[in-house]
């Protein structure tokens, strides 16, 4: 496992070889690395380096490692902190650890275990700081941010699930809402969560491939089947298998799923025996399924056999209130990801953002700011840095211009110019799906496609 070269390692120690010896290791190894000689440029480094972790030895000139772990959990309780100390030095170490240090390791020690201590004691304090940020912020489950009613009510649904095997999960919300989150929180949280977690995407091959994909073949059981594959149903037994986008899923794959998770078994294309079938299956799909049934698209038996345990996820436009939540945490992420320190947003910025219908949900929410922050000079997010449409679905004239939702700038539009933008910004949103792009552009796929040859958008 290799680690992120955002991770400072800061090594404390008053030998030059062994601060020299494991600076050398864990560059190596991808961190970066700040070298200090007391407890005293400790304190002083920490606060200057802000390091991911500290390794520190306990017996040290001028200030000792204990007298500086002392003070550094008064200061930064969570940041993580392995003590390094000489045979005979146990004693100190057990104390060392009832102070706060997340384990020790005593000289003379092997390089490579020294550096599986600091990976996984930064995979711990990465995973506390997660859960300090949710508390902090009055909600959430897992990775997923919010606090409405509607938040609330799917994730008493999820920790239900915690104690359930349930065979099938379906998961139903519009695209960009997060049901790929939901999906992985259910297995992350579950009974099943030391098992793998496979995925795949029903828009994303044919139906002959897709069969093999789930299923499995024979070598020999078509052209270019060279040698005999294991489907994602073998590869995730014991785990959760998470098909995303199932109202895709063509009218002749439905039936051999549904005959895989009746029987609870299944056959490799071009193979005899039955396999056993132990994944948990969790669906998605940003469609009705119902009405897809009544329209002939989606199998009713199929339906009635993933609709065990349904979860709707709900809107953003149905979650307003959590859009300041997602914004603060988006931006945390950006700032990390562009080196920005953009703080916040205005009170009219955040208002714009509120009354914006978000077609896209949290997707959308997210690329916003992300365009927002990249191109952003200030370190506030002020209403005239948002996108023109952000802008413009505020303005008094969206509501009394015949229900357009864009204002005509004074000096006019590149009206042809606009018709490509938006067409593009609908092929974002959809991850490129023209059904869904049509669905938002208000139009029929005939017109999209005309317009798309018009654009060379083909």
């Amino acid at each position: 496992m290799r680690s992120r070269l955002s991770d400072t390692v800061l090594v404390c120690d008053d030998e030059e070889l062994i601060r020299w010896s494991l600076c050398e290791h864990l560059e190596q190894e991808g961190f970066r690395t700040v070298a200090v000689t007391n407890g005293k440029e400790c304190l002083d480094a920490v606060r200057e380096h802000a390091p991911s972790l500290v390794l520190m030895d306990l017996k040290m000139p001028v200030m000792d490692g204990l007298t500086a772990l002392r003070t550094l959990r008064d200061t930064d309780p969570d940041l993580p902190v392995i003590v390094v100390t000489a045979h005979g030095g146990v004693e100190s170490a057990i104390e060392a650890t009832r102070l706060g240090a997340v384990g020790y390791i005593a000289k003379p020690f092997d390089l490579r275990e020294a550096s599986l201590a600091v990976q996984r004691a930064l995979a711990e304090g990465r995973l506390k700081r997660e859960v300090h940020y949710l508390r902090a912020r009055g909600g959430g489950y897992a990775e997923i941010i919010g606090e409405s009613p509607a938040m609330k009510r799917m994730f008493d649904t999820l920790r239900r699930l915690e104690r359930v095997d349930a065979p099938t999960v379906l998961v139903q919300g519009e695209s960009g809402t997060g049901k790929d989150l939901v999906a992985r929180a259910i297995h992350g949280r579950g009974p099943r969560r030391n098992a793998p977690f496979m995925e795949i995407d029903c828009t994303s091959l044919p139906e002959q491939l897709m069969e093999s994909e789930l299923f499995g073949h024979e070598r020999g059981a078509f052209t270019d089947a060279r040698a005999t594959k294991r489907g994602l149903f073998e590869v995730a037994a014991g785990g959760v298998l998470f098909l995303d986008e199932i109202g895709e899923l063509p009218l002749g794959m439905q039936s051999k799923l549904l005959r895989a998770l009746e029987n609870r078994k299944f056959r490799r294309v071009g193979g005899v025996a039955d396999i056993p079938m132990d994944a948990a299956v969790v669906t998605a799909t940003n469609r009705t399924l119902r009405d897809e049934v009544k329209a002939g698209r989606f199998r009713e038996d199929l339906f009635f056999r993933l609709h065990v345990v349904p979860i709707e996820v709900p809107a953003l436009r149905e979650r307003r209130e959590d859009i300041p939540l997602l914004v603060q945490h988006f931006l945390e992420r950006l700032n990390k990801s562009f080196g920005r320190n953009v703080r916040g947003t205005s009170g009219e910025a955040m208002e714009l953002l509120q009354q914006n219908r978000w077609p896209g949900n949290v997707r959308e929410l997210r690329n916003v700011l992300e365009r927002t922050v990249i191109l952003l000079q200030e370190d506030v997010i002020q209403a005239a840095d948002l996108p023109p449409e952000i802008r413009w679905q505020g303005s008094p004239a969206s509501a009394s211009s015949g229900g357009c939702p864009f204002l005509l700038p004074e000096e006019g539009v590149d009206l042809e110019g606009v018709e490509r933008g938006l067409l593009e910004q609908a092929f974002a949103r959809t991850s490129g799906n023209q059904s869904a792009a049509a669905r938002l552009l208000g139009i029929s796929r005939y017109a999209l496609r005309y317009r798309m040859e018009k654009f060379k958008l083909a």
